[in-house]
């Protein structure tokens, strides 16, 4: 029985880990990016402190804008089953520099060192981000060669 069980499980997650992997980031991208938009993410802040440390001379208020939609549009690119690569392409800028904070702001980011403050520990699940954009860009069939 439990045998049955586990083996129609795996074929169920199997069959649809593809789609749930999809719809996740985009909840994840397109919910994050349009709190941005309304000054409603409580990871404006970070963003503020990034900013002015990287690129003072660009207006926050802009930015967070910008960001927001950047968001949102890799959001529902990885939605639209043929634009994953488009997705993946705009995500891989995206965790670069979402990872800059542990660098650049570690008395925001760390308690200690390997220990996270609750701003770090947001930035480090993003390696469940990138392992999901793995997943999904396994998936991907490989592009063709108009040369021949």
């Amino acid at each position: 029985m439990i045998n049955t069980f586990d083996t129609v499980l795996i074929h169920f997650l199997r069959k649809y880990q593809y789609v749930v992997g999809r719809f996740s980031m985009f909840t994840i991208f397109f919910w994050f990016g349009i709190l941005k938009i309304f000054d409603s993410s409580p990871a404006n802040p970070l963003v503020a402190e990034l900013l002015s440390n990287t690129m003072p001379f660009i207006s926050f208020q802009n930015f967070i804008i910008v960001l927001g939609v950047y968001e949102m549009i890799i959001g529902i690119l990885f939605l639209i089953p043929s634009h994953e690569r488009t997705a993946i392409f705009l995500l891989i800028p995206h965790m670069i520099t979402t990872v800059m904070p542990l660098i650049l702001l570690p008395t925001i980011t760390w308690v200690a060192p390997f220990v996270p403050t609750l701003e770090g520990q947001y930035i480090i699940k993003n390696v469940v981000i990138i392992a999901l954009a793995f997943g999904l860009a396994a998936h991907m069939h490989p592009l063709k060669n108009k040369h021949g």
